[in-house]
């Protein structure tokens, strides 16, 4: 099994505690079960979430027998979903090491973070088990929003944008709800209701915290920049739609158990997903890095479409400036990849938009590159798609792009403080409102969009020709910079409308 132990963890020692742990088991799915994804114009075939564990979820006999595992070796169950494929079960550290042949010990990271707990190689894993979470408990991800270092000549409140982009008249994503993927932070509903009152927005958009593998709304920290700006931005660029943010704790279980959730949400029902959160591609174990890809394609064949970060540390993604990386789960192909600009606009029209690269003020530089754990996908053959680090055809990241140059930053609060924030974080709840609002129009889910929108090509969007992110130059077309380009929302609502003639 192909199992790495990042670099930079130290060993701190043997794990000590002996308080019960909680892990999550996901399964392979039923034998025979191949998840379609729900591409634009084609409707979900699983429409009903209640079909999805019948027809692409967990085998009733894989959890039979995992359950006779679980006994066998003093395990307690304490939860199951055959449609999600998982199932929890708790014990001791002592138990549980015994289970999954492990040893567990303490770690922390190079910048300080620390202790939490780990193990150094692969659990072993039963019959029908794709991954064992919650026995590595490192944090996996980093939120991408920057904020400027000095303070900027120009910001933008998100509806400026809207504008800019063209984002379709008429629509503010009404019957739509938009789902926001937290891993630390928190909201005031007093912060909100004066941001969106600020920006004229007559009623506060519903927002709705939801706790995942025991993580809460924590107002009061770091992060909560990063979780203001994504309600901020879906909430003021999609007034009308519902928010509902899944806090879940910065671990490879949290992470797949937020995305699962919200994919899976049958009250809520979420069709679009935001996410602003992800780590180097080889920085994940490849079972964790797997886990997640099965919830990614439970959201694609659920007609859910998932917005992701491509990340601000340039085509190295803060692991090297000389190797190119890319981060997960912008990677997947079932995630809308989504890059940065730098935005120059003046009395409403746009006088430039180039690749967001601010290395030389330490501002940050737009993610983008090509994957060399996912092949390259069907609907980016033709795309100009460069070879991977490996040498091998590979998935090209981003997909599209919008305003994250710090510099040109969005105006948002924060605990009170107005503030200015940048970073390819603003980019995917700037991109899922403008889907949610085309789903308003269109009548039923975009679901998800990447053959559609590559059909469509740069007709629809707007090229960014200029700049380049480090190993990669902007260029007429898709790029490794900022993919198909930025919105031009009308012209893509049009160009979806026209497929489904």
């Amino acid at each position: 099994m192909n199992w790495t132990t990042p670099a930079g963890l130290k060993y701190l020692g043997p794990h000590t505690g002996t308080d019960p742990l909680d892990v999550t088991l996901v399964l392979r799915r039923r034998a025979g079960a191949a998840p379609q994804a729900a591409s634009w114009p084609r409707a979900p075939r699983l429409a009903a979430r209640a079909q999805f564990a019948r027809d692409c979820g967990a085998d009733q006999a894989d959890l039979e027998s995992l359950r006779r595992f679980a006994r066998a070796h003093g395990l307690t169950e304490i939860g199951a979903d055959q449609a999600r494929r998982v199932l929890h079960l708790s014990g001791s550290p002592t138990t549980l090491q015994r289970a999954f042949r492990v040893t567990l010990g303490r770690y922390q990271l190079e910048d300080g973070r620390g202790p939490f707990l780990g193990c150094g190689h692969a659990p072993q894993l039963p019959p029908g088990v794709i991954a064992v979470l919650g026995l590595d408990r490192r944090p996996v991800a980093r939120s991408y929003s920057r904020k400027p270092r000095a303070q900027p000549s120009t910001s933008y409140a998100p509806p400026q944008l809207g504008e800019l982009y063209g984002f379709p008249a008429g629509t503010d994503g009404s019957g739509e709800t938009v789902a926001i993927i937290e891993l630390g932070g928190g909201f005031s509903a007093s912060d909100l209701a004066q941001y969106f009152a600020g920006l004229g927005i007559a009623k506060t958009p519903t927002v709705t915290a939801i706790s995942v593998a025991g993580a809460t709304n924590t107002p009061g920290g770091d992060a909560d920049g990063e979780v203001m700006l994504d309600i901020e931005v879906v909430g003021s660029l999609a007034p009308g739609a519902a928010i509902a943010v899944y806090f879940a704790p910065n671990t490879d279980q949290g992470f797949y158990e937020a995305i699962s959730q919200a994919a899976h949400d049958a009250t809520r029902k979420p069709a679009v997903i935001s996410i602003s959160w992800g780590g180097p591609e080889d920085g994940w174990t490849a079972p964790s890095r797997d886990a997640m890809q099965t919830a990614l394609e439970d959201a694609a064949a659920l007609g859910v479409t998932v917005t992701v970060a491509a990340g601000d540390s340039g085509s190295g993604d803060g692991e090297s400036r000389t190797q190119p990386h890319v981060d997960f789960p912008a990677s997947s192909p079932y995630a809308l990849a989504c890059g940065g600009t730098r935005l120059d606009a003046k009395s409403g029209v746009i006088h430039s938009e180039v690749v967001w690269n601010e290395n030389a003020s330490g501002d940050g530089v737009t993610g983008g590159g090509v994957s060399t754990v996912f092949a390259l996908p069907a609907w980016q053959t033709g795309s100009g798609v460069p070879m991977s680090p490996a040498g091998s055809p590979g998935r090209g990241v981003p997909d599209v792009s919008g305003n994250a140059d710090p510099l040109t930053g969005y105006s948002v609060l924060v605990d009170g403080t107005p503030q200015v924030i940048g970073g390819t974080s603003a980019v995917a709840p700037l991109w899922a409102a403008l889907i949610a609002r085309c789903n308003q129009k269109l009548g039923r889910p975009v679901g998800e969009p990447h053959a559609a929108f590559y059909q469509i090509g740069v007709k629809a969007f707007r090229d960014i020709t200029l700049g380049n992110n480090g190993a990669y130059q902007a260029r007429p077309g898709w790029d490794a910079c900022t993919g198909l380009g930025s919105p031009n929302g009308e012209a893509l609502l049009a160009a979806l409308a026209a497929l489904t003639s």
